[in-house]
Protein backbone atom coordinates (compact mmCIF):
# COMPACT_ATOMS: atom_id res chain seq x y z
CA UNK A 1 0.00 0.00 0.00
CA UNK A 2 1.37 3.28 -0.78
CA UNK A 3 1.65 6.73 1.64
CA UNK A 4 -1.29 8.45 -0.35
CA UNK A 5 -3.50 5.55 -0.78
CA UNK A 6 -4.53 5.85 3.15
CA UNK A 7 -5.27 9.65 2.65
CA UNK A 8 -9.18 9.98 1.06
CA UNK A 9 -9.29 10.96 -2.33
CA UNK A 10 -10.56 14.55 -1.68
CA UNK A 11 -7.47 15.25 0.29
CA UNK A 12 -4.72 14.58 -2.57
CA UNK A 13 -4.46 17.52 -4.47
CA UNK A 14 -3.08 17.34 -7.86
CA UNK A 15 -1.04 20.53 -9.34
CA UNK A 16 -1.44 20.84 -13.46
CA UNK A 17 0.69 22.87 -15.23
CA UNK A 18 0.16 24.23 -18.92
CA UNK A 19 2.97 25.73 -20.89
CA UNK A 20 0.06 26.99 -23.03
CA UNK A 21 -0.12 30.94 -23.76
CA UNK A 22 -2.73 32.15 -21.33
CA UNK A 23 -4.44 34.68 -23.70
CA UNK A 24 -3.89 35.74 -27.41
CA UNK A 25 -1.15 38.34 -28.29
CA UNK A 26 -2.22 39.11 -31.45
CA UNK A 27 0.28 41.46 -33.38
CA UNK A 28 3.12 41.86 -31.76
CA UNK A 29 4.50 45.66 -32.17
CA UNK A 30 7.85 47.20 -30.79
CA UNK A 31 8.81 50.95 -29.80
CA UNK A 32 11.60 52.45 -31.60
CA UNK A 33 12.72 53.19 -27.55
CA UNK A 34 11.78 49.59 -26.88
CA UNK A 35 13.96 48.12 -29.86
CA UNK A 36 16.81 50.19 -28.64
CA UNK A 37 16.85 49.18 -25.10
CA UNK A 38 16.63 45.77 -25.65
CA UNK A 39 19.73 46.02 -27.90
CA UNK A 40 21.89 47.88 -25.59
CA UNK A 41 20.68 45.38 -22.87
CA UNK A 42 20.73 42.37 -24.32
CA UNK A 43 17.65 41.30 -22.89
CA UNK A 44 15.40 39.04 -25.38
CA UNK A 45 12.04 40.44 -26.45
CA UNK A 46 11.02 36.96 -27.32
CA UNK A 47 11.92 35.86 -23.60
CA UNK A 48 10.12 38.58 -21.77
CA UNK A 49 7.01 38.48 -24.46
CA UNK A 50 6.83 34.60 -23.18
CA UNK A 51 6.92 35.93 -19.58
CA UNK A 52 4.36 38.10 -20.33
CA UNK A 53 1.97 35.40 -22.19
CA UNK A 54 2.28 32.92 -19.30
CA UNK A 55 1.51 35.33 -16.67
CA UNK A 56 4.56 36.15 -15.35
CA UNK A 57 4.07 40.09 -15.06
CA UNK A 58 7.29 41.03 -13.99
CA UNK A 59 7.76 44.04 -11.34
CA UNK A 60 4.38 44.76 -10.93
CA UNK A 61 2.47 45.85 -7.49
CA UNK A 62 0.39 43.10 -6.12
CA UNK A 63 -2.52 44.85 -6.45
CA UNK A 64 -0.95 45.46 -10.60
CA UNK A 65 -0.90 41.44 -10.44
CA UNK A 66 -4.21 41.11 -9.57
CA UNK A 67 -5.93 43.48 -12.09
CA UNK A 68 -3.66 41.33 -14.79
CA UNK A 69 -5.23 38.10 -13.55
CA UNK A 70 -8.89 39.14 -13.69
CA UNK A 71 -8.18 41.21 -16.83
CA UNK A 72 -7.01 37.97 -18.51
CA UNK A 73 -10.44 36.11 -17.16
CA UNK A 74 -12.35 38.96 -18.48
CA UNK A 75 -10.76 39.84 -21.88
CA UNK A 76 -9.13 43.27 -20.25
CA UNK A 77 -6.13 44.53 -21.50
CA UNK A 78 -2.99 43.03 -19.37
CA UNK A 79 0.84 45.25 -19.05
CA UNK A 80 3.75 43.66 -17.69
CA UNK A 81 6.77 45.92 -16.26
CA UNK A 82 10.26 44.21 -16.92
CA UNK A 83 13.38 45.77 -15.27
CA UNK A 84 16.08 44.87 -17.66
CA UNK A 85 18.41 44.56 -14.87
CA UNK A 86 20.10 40.85 -13.49
CA UNK A 87 17.98 39.17 -10.73
CA UNK A 88 20.49 40.38 -7.83
CA UNK A 89 20.56 44.02 -9.07
CA UNK A 90 16.64 43.96 -8.90
CA UNK A 91 16.31 42.45 -5.44
CA UNK A 92 18.94 45.07 -4.05
CA UNK A 93 16.64 47.89 -5.54
CA UNK A 94 14.24 49.26 -3.26
CA UNK A 95 10.95 49.23 -4.81
CA UNK A 96 9.83 53.12 -4.41
CA UNK A 97 13.51 53.71 -6.58
CA UNK A 98 13.26 50.81 -8.96
CA UNK A 99 11.30 53.36 -12.23
CA UNK A 100 14.58 53.99 -12.42
CA UNK A 101 15.98 51.28 -13.54
CA UNK A 102 15.80 50.30 -17.46
CA UNK A 103 12.39 49.46 -18.31
CA UNK A 104 9.88 47.89 -20.85
CA UNK A 105 6.39 47.75 -20.43
CA UNK A 106 4.53 45.02 -22.57
CA UNK A 107 0.81 45.82 -22.92
CA UNK A 108 -1.71 43.40 -25.03
CA UNK A 109 -4.78 45.46 -25.66
CA UNK A 110 -8.45 44.05 -24.64
CA UNK A 111 -9.77 42.78 -27.62
CA UNK A 112 -6.57 40.82 -27.93
CA UNK A 113 -5.34 42.66 -31.03
CA UNK A 114 -1.68 44.12 -30.53
CA UNK A 115 1.13 43.54 -28.34
CA UNK A 116 3.11 46.50 -27.85
CA UNK A 117 6.72 46.53 -26.11
CA UNK A 118 7.25 50.19 -25.16
CA UNK A 119 9.32 52.04 -22.76
CA UNK A 120 7.41 53.83 -20.29
CA UNK A 121 7.78 57.37 -21.23
CA UNK A 122 6.32 55.86 -25.15
CA UNK A 123 3.41 55.40 -23.35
Amino acid sequence: MSANSSQPTAARRMTLMSNAPRFALGQMVATPGALALLEQTGFSALALISRHVHGDWGDCCAEDKATNELSVQQGMRVMSVYRLVDAERLLQTPQDKRSSLPTIWIITEANRSVTTLLLPEDY
